[in-house]
């Protein structure tokens, strides 16, 4: 009687082995994996010199994301961004696509699905331009007191936008600077107000002071 071959011998306890390794290698593979919805943040790259992002349709992009549950649970709202490349944009209104290889987000993490896939960009001529300061006050001094002066240093700033837009703004003011009872001369530092425009300022802060005097 013939020997089988060695190959072919014990085929079935060969195949229920395979069958066993792969078995386990997926439950080692996805277990713990779990699915979440999270929001990103949109990221636009090489704009063109001279150009200003003016108004987009869209803030953020919805991403449905699986891994394991541990690294789902320790992502950080800055771990997952949408890079827009737009390297192309001339001035006025286009649509800009993007999918899953637009997703920056830990390799380990896998995109299952991202919604919107596209976002309308309005684009315009960016310029900058010097505008004053005014001071925000609140509030009254003490009975018998008032408001001699009020210097802010710098007087003025410097402002960079879209054009459109700086074309709106003839100020800027200070955030608020409450005298409620107050009976002597007061210098505070202020930040500047931008009104929630996208706009950028060549400082930050001003230095206001406040002169009181007797009525």
């Amino acid at each position: 009687m013939k020997k089988k071959n060695g190959i072919l011998s014990n085929i079935g306890l060969k195949i229920l082995s395979v069958a066993l390794a792969i078995s386990l290698w997926f439950f080692v593979t996805y277990q713990g994996q779990s699915e979440m919805a999270i929001d990103a943040h949109l990221e636009f790259k090489n704009v063109p010199e001279g150009l200003e992002i003016l108004r987009q349709d869209i803030k953020k992009v919805s991403l449905n994301i699986r891994g394991h549950e541990r690294l789902l649970n320790a992502l950080m709202p800055t771990d997952a961004r949408v890079v827009i490349d737009m390297s192309d944009a001339k001035k006025g209104e286009a649509v800009y696509y993007f999918d899953k290889d637009n997703v920056i987000i830990p390799r380990t993490i896998k995109v299952q699905r991202i919604e919107p896939v596209s976002i309308r960009v309005t684009m315009d001529k960016s310029i900058s331009k010097t505008v004053p300061v005014r001071v925000a006050v609140v509030g009254t001094p003490e009975k018998g007191y008032r408001v001699k002066s009020i210097v802010v240093n710098p007087s003025s700033v410097t402002i960079e936008g879209a054009k459109t837009e700086l074309a709106r703004i003839a100020f800027l003011r200070t955030e608020h600077i409450d005298i409620t009872g107050i009976d002597a001369d007061v210098v505070q530092n202020a930040k500047l107000h931008t009104g929630g425009m996208n706009i950028r300022t060549n400082i930050a802060e001003v230095t206001v002071t406040i002169r009181i005097t007797n009525r």
